[in-house]
């Protein structure tokens, strides 16, 4: 009697996009909000945040990695699932900016620890120390100059992409276009900009996920 055959279920494209930016949206915002609570806003430079934030900068420091391959997942199905409608220009801007914004949030989360070890290593000494103040500012720097800068190309790229191929309703090219352009503006102002980036990972996903189950189930009602 012949063995009934094993019946494998490939993982769409756009569900894996929205389960990989859905991992990397939850990941990368708690990152932001680890380093951000460790620096707040109008706190002194110099100030003892080292000591006061060294577990939420080991914390982040720690999860990033994670969020970082999420990300990479993300931004692999996505192109994928442009396939051939990919321009090469705005692909090259779109995946450019994209391990640019990776690279400076790295960055900014191995600065944070490296300075958390230091201070630790040294008994308390690099805490409102010139190198501590140094430290202070250069994760700032990367995180609310550079990174808020270059994930808003990597948005705006995608919204130009989408507005042009019509992969994905307008509304949301338009409404990437707009985030995006306001990330530009502001992004001096204020650390949790960068957390504007998640979110918006966040409703592509969930879009993916709403979408993919509608065509899922109206294929399963026309074979039915």
């Amino acid at each position: 009697m012949p063995e009934n055959p094993t019946t494998l279920h490939r993982l769409t494209t756009p569900r894996a996009a929205a389960l990989a930016g859905v991992l990397f949206a939850l990941l990368l915002g708690t990152v932001i909000v680890l380093i951000r609570s460790s620096l707040p806003e109008g706190a002194e430079p110099g100030s003892q945040w080292l000591e006061v934030g060294n577990t939420k900068l080991t914390v982040a420091a720690t999860l990033m990695p994670f969020a970082g391959i999420c990300f990479l997942w993300f931004v692999g199905v996505i192109r994928t699932n442009l396939g051939q409608y990919e321009d090469r220009f705005f692909a090259t801007v779109f995946l450019g900016s994209g391990l640019l914004f990776l690279a400076m949030m790295f960055a900014t989360s191995a600065v944070g620890a490296a300075l958390v070890m230091a201070n630790n290593a040294t008994g308390g000494g690099l805490a409102g120390s010139e190198i501590g103040v140094f430290g202070q500012m250069l994760v700032l720097k990367l995180s609310k100059t550079y990174a808020v800068r270059m994930a808003a190309v990597f948005m705006m790229s995608l919204a130009v992409i989408w507005w042009r191929t019509r992969l994905l309703p307008r509304w949301l090219a338009v409404l990437s276009y707009l985030m995006a352009l306001a990330l530009i503006i502001a992004a001096d102002t204020s650390m949790w900009l960068t957390l504007v980036l998640p979110t918006w990972v966040l409703i592509v996903s969930v879009f993916y996920l709403v979408r993919n189950g509608a065509l899922g189930k109206r294929h399963h009602s026309v074979s039915g």
